[in-house]
């Protein structure tokens, strides 16, 4: 083996990974709360909405659910501009992460709605309260510690899935790291230190999701 590795190449380019990385940061975190809202809403509309609101949800969730996030992607960013709407690289791929992993937490969060027992709601309702105060008050907390662990997984794939975004330009580390590549041409390090950082990023995500999970465990 002939290859000399060679990570002081990638020093002068410390800014710019670092700049990738806080975009990841920024781009997860975006997506996340955003699809964890619209999971939020789509669950209860698939269990108390309307029937013609029932399904939309359902073609939604089928439809990001059943096909490639990159040409969903391709699909927003590409695809829009024909019918007059364009988007910016950093919106089309928030939005585009979003409702992919929006698409995931409907089911995950009405699985959990689904799996509580009927006397919850039935105590809620014997208390006089409204459906929104039941959903708010009984039944969300109790529904997000059944799932906890799924919807922890799916975040830890939006984070992931970041990388995506880096195929219209948007600036996170991926995207970065290749620009590096193209100015130093050391390939592997690079790549190797992309994942190494995408190691990071996860393993500092589940540790705050793990003090998440016994801040649940405390309240039960």
């Amino acid at each position: 083996m002939d290859y000399l590795f060679d990570f002081s190449a990638l020093l002068p380019y410390t800014d710019v990974v670092l700049e990738g990385l806080l975009g990841t940061a920024i781009y997860a975190v975006l997506s996340i709360l955003f699809g964890l809202t619209l999971g939020a809403v789509c669950a209860l509309t698939l269990l108390y909405g309307a029937k013609g609101w029932q399904r939309v949800v359902r073609c939604y969730v089928e439809f990001f659910r059943n096909t490639p996030s990159l040409v969903q992607l391709f699909l927003i960013y590409f695809g829009l501009p024909s019918l007059g709407v364009h988007l910016s690289p950093p919106v089309a791929g928030t939005i585009a992460l979003s409702l992919y992993c929006g698409a995931y937490m409907t089911e995950i969060l009405r699985a959990g709605l689904i799996s509580l027992p009927r006397g919850l709601s039935e105590a809620g309702e014997a208390l006089g309260l409204s459906r929104r105060q039941i959903i708010t008050h009984v039944l969300t907390l109790p529904a997000m510690q059944n799932v906890f662990p799924a919807l922890a997984s799916q975040m830890v794939l939006t984070l992931i899935g970041t990388s995506l975004i880096s195929q219209i330009g948007v600036e996170e580390i991926f995207h970065n790291g290749s620009f590096v590549e193209s100015r130093t041409f050391r390939s592997f390090e690079i790549y190797l230190l992309i994942c190494g950082l995408y190691f990071f990023a996860v393993s500092l995500m589940k540790i705050v999701l793990r003090l998440v999970w016994y801040r649940f465990q405390e309240r039960r």
